[in-house]
């Protein structure tokens, strides 16, 4: 029984892969790729020669039992075009197929675009949602952003250049204009931009510059002035779900909402 390992790889810089990550691509029996000619650049600057496999979104109900099949006899090592596999790519797919069917599935951790601009954004870091890309329909996407508004925590999530300026719309709509966030493009390439600011300055920006590259969206919580009682009761839920007592998630979400704690401790209390 072969092994399905999780490889990141470099998000733009090509230096930015592990040791782990060229050994074990040397070493398995075939690569799983997104798209084989963007990985076959990876692997020629580092003089890998391991066959690849086609696997993407469009392809990936008929080559999954190809993979399997692959898996019974060797290891297969499953890449993206950019970053870590499994974040909105088909990648979920494959490691749920390959944990049903027996095989050992292990992550070899790298480059992640999400990460890398959420720490540099400068906006909290302890606690983010991440959203993945956007509802291409404009009704679906408000839909979602509206249900963000009392979101506390640090919002991270990607944008095609065609869409930016809608998604900046919305995102103002939704959530206000006086949102800190940070729009990070071509990160770890030559040309790496982050540009800092409010969601109204970044859609002044962009209405005169013309959105290019795939963007990663860092947009700060909503403040204890935009709390309201379905916030808090939202956040509570959250936190009891991970197991925290009453008191303890009270304590938390009266620190971070500006409610007092005992106005928290009995909705928690209500709450159960």
């Amino acid at each position: 029984m072969g092994t399905l390992y999780l490889v990141a790889t470099p998000i733009g810089n090509l230096e930015d892969i592990t040791l782990r990550a060229l050994r074990l691509l040397k070493e398995v029996g075939h690569i799983a790729s997104e798209d084989t000619r963007h990985t076959g650049r990876l692997l020629q600057h580092y003089g890998i020669e391991t066959p690849q496999i086609s696997y993407h979104e469009h392809n990936k109900r008929a080559r999954l039992g190809r993979i399997l099949r692959t898996l019974e006899t060797e290891d297969v090592a499953l890449v993206s075009d950019a970053g870590t596999p499994g974040l909105s790519d088909p990648g979920y797919e494959l490691v749920r197929a390959a944990l049903d069917a027996g095989h050992i599935v292990r992550p070899i951790p790298g480059a992640s675009a999400p990460v890398a601009a959420l720490i540099a954004s400068g906006l909290p870091s302890d606690a983010f949602l991440y959203l993945g890309y956007l509802p291409r329909q404009a009704a679906e996407r408000r839909r979602l952003l509206k249900a963000m508004a009392s979101e506390p925590r640090t919002l991270v999530l990607f944008e095609a250049p065609h869409r930016m300026r809608s998604a900046l719309a919305d995102l103002v709509r939704a959530l206000g204009g006086e949102r800190p966030a940070a729009a990070c493009r071509e990160l770890t390439k030559l040309h790496e931009e982050i540009r800092r600011g409010t969601l109204s300055s970044l859609q002044a920006y962009f209405a005169d510059n013309p959105p290019r590259g795939e963007f990663t969206l860092v947009v700060g919580g909503a403040s204890a002035a935009t709390w309201d009682e379905a916030g808090v009761r939202k956040e509570l839920r959250r936190r009891r779900r991970l197991g925290e007592s009453p008191t303890r998630a009270a304590r938390a979400v009266a620190e971070a909402s500006g409610w007092t704690r005992r106005d928290v401790y009995r909705l928690a209390v209500e709450g159960e």
